[in-house]
């Protein structure tokens, strides 16, 4: 089954990010850190949503200790795609551009980031232009 990234809820989505930050992790581990994070979360809520993530395979567990230990199955890189893949076709008609120019006029960009943008832009002009999803 592939996993639906853009399908992952909210709080789900704050489970797999404490997997990303700190590793593989039982669901007291994982529970200790959104503590730490300031989302106080019961036990069997972290176990449910771990147990929905495993299920729309986006974690797995090992099962052969006593406590499970559950890893990331996908990135967070894969996540983040599908995520704005999802909101370019619900809000931009699948464009990316209408987006960029909105993360840009809204955004407070560092110079750092500035610089990256300039790159990528500049080297926009080297690479032939795709057709348009629509």
């Amino acid at each position: 089954m592939t996993p639906r990234e853009a399908d992952i809820g909210v709080a789900e989505l704050e489970v797999l990010q404490t997997l990303w930050e700190h590793g593989p992790a039982t669901v007291r581990e994982v529970m200790n850190n959104l503590h730490d994070h300031g989302r106080q979360l019961a036990y069997t809520t972290v176990l449910t949503f771990l147990t929905r993530l495993e299920q729309k395979g986006c974690v797995t567990s090992d099962k052969s200790d006593l406590a499970y230990v559950y890893r990331p199955k996908v990135s967070r890189d894969k996540v983040s795609r599908s995520r704005l893949e999802a909101v370019l076709d619900s809000f931009y008609d699948g464009s990316p551009g209408p987006l960029v120019l909105q993360l840009i006029r809204e955004g407070k960009l560092t110079s750092d980031e500035i610089a990256e943008l300039q790159k990528v832009i500049d080297g926009l002009d080297a690479k032939p232009q795709r057709r348009s999803r629509s």
